[in-house]
């Protein structure tokens, strides 16, 4: 008795899995539909990143797979090939709209706008971490009437982190004046880095509205809870917190030294709590600090 076969001859099975090659290309090119299909291809994948570049990038796709749609369906004649894209047309037009709806999302007000241009904007902040940073402060705008106090020397609790928007305030100690503050400038940057997230402290200038001003303001505690859920925006704001610190001692420099000629930075964030100088002397424009504290800024 002869065994079973179960395998059958391997000539057979060669035979199964062989394709047929192509026997003559074509000497006629594809239509322009097809050609065209594969442009907008090329270009959508040359997309850059973010909102945007993803909103050109599945833009392009969906364009090219509907050609590819039309080419498949009036050229090739084959079910599969229309089918897969049409398929994928329909994924990249459905992108195409959640991209469009998440980028409606993350739109502000115009105020908004130029804070991210002109702050965030140029250290790549992307418009969702905005968002976030809008959110923490709830989109609040506020406003200081002329000559109003945004903070008094002495009294006012530092609870706070704010950017002004438009107008001018005018920073003074003891009467006299230090410097002005922009707008998309931080008006109290030296007060809030002086100060550990456990600590409390009062200005020690005065701040004071040359106009109507307009500013957005951050909570301390609601800000370093944001913070600590993204490590990312303490990064960015650690940064433009002290390169505006920097600005305001280097407007002050000019200004202000001590009995011995040297340069007295008096909004320098370590000395926020020093007891505020009983006398300043002003001497041709200049701003005298008594010697003692210059030993401090020496090398500075």
């Amino acid at each position: 008795m002869e065994p079973p076969d179960f395998f059958p001859p391997l000539i057979n099975v060669t035979a199964a899995v062989v394709r047929p090659l192509c026997v003559e290309w074509r000497d006629q090119p594809e239509g322009a539909v097809f050609h065209l299909a594969g442009i907008l291809m090329v270009l959508g994948f040359m997309g850059g990143s973010g909102f945007y570049g993803l909103l050109y990038l599945f833009s392009c796709l969906t364009l090219g797979f509907f050609c590819n749609t039309i080419w498949s369906w009036s050229d090739m004649c084959t079910t599969d090939t229309f089918l897969w894209s049409f398929a994928l047309f329909g994924v990249c037009a459905g992108q195409v709209g959640h991209v469009a709806y998440r980028l409606r999302n993350v739109t502000f007000e115009k105020e908004f706008q130029d804070l991210y241009s002109c702050m965030f904007k140029r250290l790549g902040v992307s418009l969702t971490h905005f968002g976030r940073i809008v959110a923490c402060c709830e989109g609040d705008i506020h406003i200081i009437e002329k000559d109003h106090c945004f903070a008094m020397e002495g009294k006012t609790a530092i609870d706070k982190l704010s950017v002004l928007l438009s107008g001018r305030i005018r920073v003074t100690v003891n009467g006299e004046f230090l410097h002005y503050i922009y707008p998309f400038q931080f008006i109290d940057s030296p007060e809030w880095d002086s100060l550990r997230p456990s600590e409390e402290g009062v200005f020690q200038v005065t701040l004071r509205a040359d106009n109507c001003c307009r500013y957005v303001s951050w909570r301390r505690k609601r800000l370093y809870l944001l913070f600590a859920k993204h490590r990312y925006i303490a990064k960015v704001f650690a940064l433009v917190v002290r390169n505006d610190i920097a600005d305001k001692l280097y407007s002050l420099n000019h200004k202000a030294f001590d009995c011995r000629g040297f340069r007295y930075d008096i909004r320098l964030p370590t000395y926020s709590h020093i007891p505020p100088v009983p006398e300043l002397e002003r001497t041709e424009g200049f701003i005298r600090v008594p010697g003692q504290y210059g030993h401090s800024h020496r090398d500075l």
